[in-house]
Formats: C-alpha cells, structure tokens, sequence
C-alpha cells in the first residue's frame, strides 16, 4: 500500500511513498526493492537537488494530512554493492543507483556516509528527534544497515 503521487511534466511521471505508522509492517532494504519492481517501479533514485525538494514537499504534506506520521526513515535507492566492510575514504564513491541510473547528487547528511557495516541508504524522517551537528535530522541522507526496518 502506499500514497501514489503523479506529474505530467517529469521523467519519471509517478512516486509512491508508503510509510508504516505499525513498526511491524517495516521492512530492509532488499524486501523494499523488491515490493517496488513487483509494483513496476523502483526504489527512488534522487538525481536533482530540485527532485530532492519534490520529494521532500510530498513528505511535508503527507505528514500535513493528519495522518499520524511520525518518526520513520524512508529507504531510497541508493547502496553500495560488494562483500565486505568498506572503510577506504573512496567509500563515498562506491555508493550506486539501485536502478542503474548515474546520477552524482547526493544529500548526505553531516559525517555521512559512515560505510562499515552500513551499505544501504535512508532518507531521514525523523521530526520529534533533537538536532544534531547537522541540523534537523530530516531529508538528509544517512547509510544503514540494510536489514534494518524503515
């Protein structure tokens, strides 16, 4: 399930933003992908700062909606492929589009990405929580674990 949102004038015409009030409902990173390609699509690819801005004003008015959102990161589709840990200052270049696409944008929040263990990344949504180095921890970009729930 999820709230579909469509333009007429963009690339890539439709979004589908699902979030899940019920922790139970969340899921990693790979099961993400994969309800996205069952649904035709893909998990989001950010290639402008003005599609970043889009994104982040849906996320706005879902919360505006009364719908109860609170606290839950947004996977997109970025991860960084290969076995092992990386922690090489190259980590921030093996990070790739789960779509394929090239696109070098990227909204990394303060001291992000931290790689290690963390390969797969969310788009922070975390409006109750208190400011950090790098200000709010909303719309940001942060790597985490991919098994984790979001």
């Amino acid at each position: 399930s999820g709230q579909k949102v469509c333009y007429g004038d963009l690339k890539r015409s439709c979004y589908k933003l699902a979030y899940f009030q019920d922790l139970s409902r969340r899921v990693g990173f790979q099961e993400a992908r994969q309800a996205c390609e069952i649904d035709g699509g893909a998990l989001l690819s950010l290639e402008s700062e003005a599609e970043q801005q889009l994104i982040e004003n849906m996320l706005q008015n879902l919360t505006k909606s009364g719908s109860g959102i609170s606290d839950g990161d947004f996977w997109i589709g970025l991860w960084r492929s290969g076995d092992g840990l990386a922690t090489s200052s190259a980590c921030p270049d093996l990070y790739q589009w789960a779509d394929g696409s090239i696109s070098p944008f990227r909204n990394w929040y303060t001291d992000e990405p931290s790689c290690g263990s963390e390969a797969c990344v969310v788009m922070y949504h975390q409006p109750t929580a208190n400011p950090g180095l790098g200000g709010p921890y909303l719309y940001q970009w942060n790597d985490d674990r991919c098994n984790m729930k979001h």
